[in-house]
């Protein structure tokens, strides 16, 4: 896969749909979010700061995918208590996934990755599937838990009950949830964990 293209400063190249402001529910917390539509596809880039474990956390990521909503690539810098990490998750056209150049077969058919630090990663899905009102589609994620790092195969349920409705169901329904959506896919309320405040028009 070739990386999203970047501009000076980082910014991707290409144009910038929308722009929104989450404010965390459960615990303090905010994120910027930015929806690009870059030259290879759909790109998401955000920078969530948190709370986590009593210390504060601070992780910036982009998400780049293909014209179709299939992830590509996804880059995290996370910032803890003074230390500092990264990881970079790559998926060749075989839905392989390879992480410093070593594949993680365990990931081996998932499509999308889902970042458990920002409701941005559930647009990924909910525009690849295009369903119509009444539809529901099961797909499998590899999940990216915060702080650690860790990753693993978490199989995702996803029913759209309004235009702008969809409820989320994952791990064989221990977790359910109704999350709004704008035209963009972007979500607007997720109930427990977040709320969107502000938004602006790329």
């Amino acid at each position: 896969m070739t990386p999203p293209t970047t501009l000076p400063g980082g910014l991707p190249e290409g144009r910038c749909l929308q722009a929104v402001t989450w404010r965390r529910l459960e615990s303090p917390g905010t994120e910027h979010c930015e929806l690009w539509d870059s030259t290879s596809g759909p790109l998401l880039t955000g920078t969530s700061v948190l709370v986590s474990e009593g210390l504060p956390l601070l992780v910036r990521y982009t998400v780049a995918c293909d014209p179709d909503w299939h992830t590509r690539e996804a880059r995290l810098v996370l910032h803890q208590g003074g230390t500092r990490r990264t990881l970079v998750l790559q998926v060749d056209d075989h839905q392989r996934w390879w992480r410093d150049g070593r594949e993680l077969p365990e990931l081996r058919g998932c499509v999308d990755v889902d970042l458990s630090v920002t409701p941005s990663t559930n647009t990924l899905p909910i525009r690849r599937l295009g369903l119509e009102v009444g539809q529901a589609r099961d797909v499998t994620a590899a999940w990216v838990r915060l702080p650690d790092l860790s990753l693993e195969r978490l199989e995702q349920r996803y029913t759209r009950l309004s235009t702008s409705l969809f409820r989320y169901e994952s791990d064989g329904g221990a977790f359910v949830a109704e999350v709004d959506t704008d035209v963009h896919g972007l979500i607007t309320h997720y109930p427990p964990g977040w709320e969107r405040v502000a938004t602006s028009e790329g």
